[in-house]
């Protein structure tokens, strides 16, 4: 096991107006604007309800040089208010606009994949070193002028990679990777440098979690070995709406904050900016009650057989009482499907459960669940027995072991359960869970570990603090399921275990969907499409769509989906297999059932059944 050389990084301060970020300040919460930029009201009139709801800097979309100006206006409306929120301007593909708009705002954001370069085409071209010489000279020549204006201005600047809009440059020699996402920042990051211009921080954004978290975690220890320390801004892109949004963002980002890394987050959902505001808060406060683990993650692979009780991709079981599995609607509520009284198993039921014993009331419905293949679980009778490392381990049949603490693990080597429920006592979950899986990994043995947390909070912040600690080790691959324990009823249970898999990139059981949060350059109502789209698609277990309210990371944020939904001008869509557009201008009215269509000729419809 390896220590985290992370938590003992720190960053310098970075000025955004008058809100400190990095350094000793604590992490700061953000979040965008959705209206058009040129109407100034209704921009000033978004940021102050960002700012009443607890956002700390708030970001506007700058497309032109119209945009650009009217952010002075948006400024000086701001401060008749009384509002001295720092205003951060977004900019992607018109390096005029970034030096127009530095005038009036507290900070810029630049893309490092289309500042400079034209929008990535995702073909194979060859750049050998002169070519790729002459290409970093044109940086320094289109953004120096930024980076001149904000030293003299005292201005401040992200440096945001998007994994969906890298250049072909970069592409082209480093792949499509977290590797290619750093060294696309720090591309720029060494013209600043040579200005001898610091007021910067990086971000590293992608709708992958799991991606996101290499590329930071990639980033810090490139920093760490130039003796860097720049801020980091903290977000998964195009998370998506509702739960899922939450779960993929607290994944990507509570993984990081666990960690010690990230100073300044923003969760992007297609809701309203302010109800971004809310899951920033909770994320912020559990990692500030979180000790920082002193061990780095040690991944472990296990080999699990087809048709076992565990399922290859991750494992979902639910802890149930008598009264909730004797109540009426409990085979539905665990995932199954009714046929003259006997459920049968479907992709999203549990694979297990977990009861105290199996009595005399519920004895008939534990049976027909375990000849419909649901693994029956107890601590005292009637199922696959559960037994701690100071009982005796059962003669014969399968049984698992429970974990609470680090006590006695070399009677593991002895053992040879199901599987491992680790149930920790105390607070700090992700360490117990990565001291064992790099205690199993350096004695191989490749004992399937299943993470049984308990979970009392409300459920707002169950959601934030499920995902993060138990997303933060299973998106480290140290252990091969969850066996959540909370108040929810079972099927919100059933429901948020499916839903941390997929967000961990392990089990599929719906329909996946990409959904930017939308700006000012959104051409369309983004959450009333994303929704009414969720409604015709949401039965397509393992197909994924990209609904994207503009073409700035449309075609690269769909990298990772297999359809996209892009709004490409004023009332119309374009539609994307993959990378590639194969229908453009379809008129928006026509644009949901052309979809539909696009999807069934790749033979990748179902009918609801």
């Amino acid at each position: 096991m390896s220590d985290n050389l992370f938590r003992a990084w720190k960053t310098r301060e970075v000025k955004v107006g008058s809100v400190g970020v990095g350094g000793d300040n604590p992490v700061r919460v953000q979040s965008m604007t959705t209206s058009d930029t040129r109407d100034a009201k209704a921009t000033i009139d978004q940021i102050v309800r960002l700012a009443d709801c607890g956002s700390e800097i708030a970001r506007i979309t700058v497309q032109g040089m119209k945009e650009a100006d009217t952010c002075e206006e948006i400024k000086n409306g701001l401060v008749k208010r009384g509002y001295d929120i720092p205003l951060v301007a977004d900019i992607h593909f018109y390096p005029p606009a970034a030096v127009r708009v530095v005038d009036f705002v507290d900070k810029v954001r630049v893309n490092p994949g289309n500042f400079v370069d034209r929008r990535a085409t995702f073909k194979m071209v060859e750049y050998d070193d002169d070519t790729y010489a002459r290409e970093i000279v044109k940086i320094e020549e289109k953004f120096g002028p930024l980076v001149e204006k904000c030293l003299k201005l005292g201005r401040a600047m992200r440096i945001g990679t998007n994994h969906g809009s890298l250049s072909d440059r970069i592409m082209n020699r480093f792949g499509d990777t977290p590797f290619g996402m750093v060294e696309s920042a720090l591309e720029f990051a060494r013209v600043c440098r040579k200005f001898g211009y610091h007021d910067f921080m990086f971000s590293m954004k992608a709708s992958n979690p799991l991606v996101m978290i290499e590329a930071y975690r990639l980033l810090v220890a490139e920093m760490m070995k130039l003796g860097w320390d720049y801020p980091l801004h903290l977000g998964v892109t195009e998370a998506g709406e509702g739960e899922d949004g939450r779960i993929k963002s607290s994944v990507g980002i509570g993984a990081l904050l666990l960690d010690g890394i990230g100073d300044t987050i923003r969760v992007s959902l297609t809701e309203d900016p302010w109800c971004e505001i809310d899951p920033c808060q909770r994320l912020v406060r559990f990692a500030a009650s979180y000790q920082i683990s002193s061990l780095a993650p040690t991944p472990r692979k296990v080999a699990l057989p087809q048709g076992g009780i565990l399922h290859r991709d991750g494992s979902v079981f639910l802890h149930v009482t008598e009264d909730e599995m004797a109540a009426e609607g409990f085979y539905e509520a665990i995932g199954c499907k009714v046929q003259f009284g006997r459920p049968e198993k479907e992709l999203s039921t549990v694979d297990g459960l977990i009861l105290e014993e199996v009595t005399s009331e519920v004895s008939e419905k534990a049976l027909r669940l375990q000849e419909a293949g649901v693994a029956i679980f107890t601590r005292k009778s009637g199922g696959i027995p559960i037994v701690s490392l100071n009982e005796s381990l059962p003669d014969s049949g399968p049984y698992a072991l429970m974990i609470e603490g680090e006590e006695g693990w070399d009677q593991i080597l002895q053992a040879s359960p199901v599987c491992i429920f680790l149930a920790p006592i105390g607070k700090n979950r992700l360490h117990l869970g990565r001291t064992l899986a790099g205690w199993l990994k350096e004695r191989s043995c490749e004992l399937p570990v299943i993470f049984a947390f308990d979970y009392a909070e409300v459920e707002e912040d169950l959601v934030i603090h499920a995902a993060t600690e138990m997303g933060a080790l299973l998106a480290d691959s140290l252990g091969e399921g969850v066996a959540l324990k909370t108040r929810q009823t079972l099927l919100k249970r059933r429901q948020l275990s499916f839903n941390l898999l997929q967000a961990c990139r392990m089990r599929t059981t719906k329909t996946e969907f990409i959904s930017c949060p939308g700006c000012g350059r959104t051409l369309f109502d983004l959450q009333e499409v994303a929704s009414r789209i969720r409604s015709k698609t949401a039965h397509l277990p393992g197909v994924k769509i990209a609904i994207m309210g503009c073409i700035v990371n449309g075609p690269g944020e769909m990298a990772d989906a297999d359809f996209g939904y892009v709004g490409s001008r004023a009332g119309k869509i374009d539609l994307y297999v993959g990378k590639t557009c194969v229908e453009r201008g379809i008129d928006f009215a026509d644009a949901d059932d052309r979809l539909i269509e696009l999807i069934k000729a790749h033979n990748r419809w179902a009918e609801i059944s």
